[in-house]
C-alpha cells in the first residue's frame, strides 16, 4: 500500500512539472487579457518618453509585456523607501523595452527588484600591483545580480527615464547584464532567443571585440566618443552600455558603428534607429 501511495505522489509530481509551463502560459495569458490600466498610460506619458517613439504595435506590446512583468516580479523598497505603482510602471516599461518582438521568459531569473531612494554604497574588495588588497566604497546607480536581484537608485531610474536621448539609463544597462547572464556569468555575449537562426556566434564576437577595441583605444587616448568609457572595463559593461545607446541614440550609434548596431538590431529585434 505504501509502495502504491509513494508512486501515485511521484507521479503527480511529474505530472506537477510537466504542466507547468501551461499554467505559466495561461495565467500569463489572463494577466495580458486584462485592460491597461488608464493610471498607468498617464505615468507611461508623463515619465518615461521613449515609449513615445514606438510604433503602435510595439507600443501594445510593451504595455502587454509590462504587466506580466509586475504581476510576477517582487519590488522592494530600501532604505525606508516606499514602492509606489509609478515605481513599477517606469521601471517595468524601461526593462520590458529589451524584449519587445522576443521569445521571452519576461527576465525569468529575475525575481526581485530592489529599489533605493538615491545612489546606494557597496564595498568591494581590490588587489593592487603589490598583491595587497584594499576595501573600498563605491557609489551605485544599479547593479545586477545572478541570485535573482536587479538593484536601482528609483533617482537615476527617473532620471534615465526623463533623458530618452542621453544615451544613459540605468534600467537598459542592468537588465541587459540579467539577459546577459541567462548561461552563466555576464560575458558581453548574451544567449541568443530560441529559434533565432539569424545569430552567428562568431560574427558576433568578431563585431563586439572590434568595437570594445575602439572604445578602449579612445579611453587611452583620452577622447570621449559615442559610448560612455564605463563600458571599456570589461566585455559585460560594454554590452550593457551599448544597450542602452541602442535604444538611446540607435541613429548615431547606427552612423558611427553600423556593424555593431546591426548586431544589437538582430539580437533585441528590433530597428529602433526607424522609429
Amino acid at each position: 500500500m505504501a509502495f502504491i501511495v509513494v508512486c501515485g505522489l511521484a507521479l503527480l509530481l511529474v505530472m506537477g512539472l510537466l504542466g507547468q509551463p501551461y499554467w505559466l502560459r495561461l495565467r500569463r495569458s489572463k494577466v495580458r487579457a486584462v485592460a491597461f490600466p488608464e493610471t498607468w498610460r498617464k505615468i507611461l506619458r508623463r515619465r518615461v518618453p521613449l515609449v513615445r517613439r514606438l510604433p503602435a504595435h510595439l507600443h501594445m506590446q510593451l504595455k502587454k509585456n509590462m504587466q506580466v512583468f509586475i504581476a510576477e516580479k517582487s519590488f522592494l523598497g530600501c532604505a525606508g523607501l516606499q514602492i509606489t505603482e509609478e515605481m513599477r510602471v517606469v521601471i517595468a516599461a524601461q526593462a520590458c523595452l529589451l524584449i519587445l518582438n522576443r521569445a521571452t521568459d519576461y527576465f525569468a531569473n529575475v525575481r526581485q527588484v530592489l529599489v533605493y531612494p538615491g545612489a546606494f554604497f557597496v564595498n568591494r574588495t581590490s588587489t593592487d600591483y603589490a598583491g595587497v588588497q584594499r576595501e573600498n566604497r563605491h557609489a551605485l546607480a544599479g547593479e545586477s545580480w545572478s541570485q535573482g536581484q536587479v538593484i536601482l537608485s528609483w533617482q537615476d531610474t527617473m532620471e534615465g527615464a526623463a533623458v530618452a536621448d542621453d544615451g544613459r539609463n540605468v534600467v537598459i544597462h542592468e537588465f541587459a547584464h540579467q539577459l546577459d547572464q541567462e548561461n552563466g556569468a555576464a560575458r558581453g555575449a548574451p544567449p541568443p532567443t530560441w529559434g533565432d537562426t539569424q545569430y552567428d556566434a562568431r560574427r558576433w564576437s568578431k563585431v563586439f571585440q572590434a568595437a570594445y577595441a575602439q572604445l578602449q583605444s579612445e579611453v587611452e587616448s583620452g577622447v570621449q566618443g559615442l559610448i560612455n568609457h564605463y563600458g571599456a572595463q570589461d566585455p559585460a559593461e560594454f554590452f550593457a552600455v551599448v544597450s542602452e545607446v541602442f535604444f538611446e541614440q540607435p541613429k548615431e550609434l547606427a552612423a558611427h558603428y553600423p556593424a555593431l548596431y546591426r548586431e544589437l538590431s538582430g539580437y533585441y529585434k528590433v530597428d529602433p534607429a526607424a522609429w
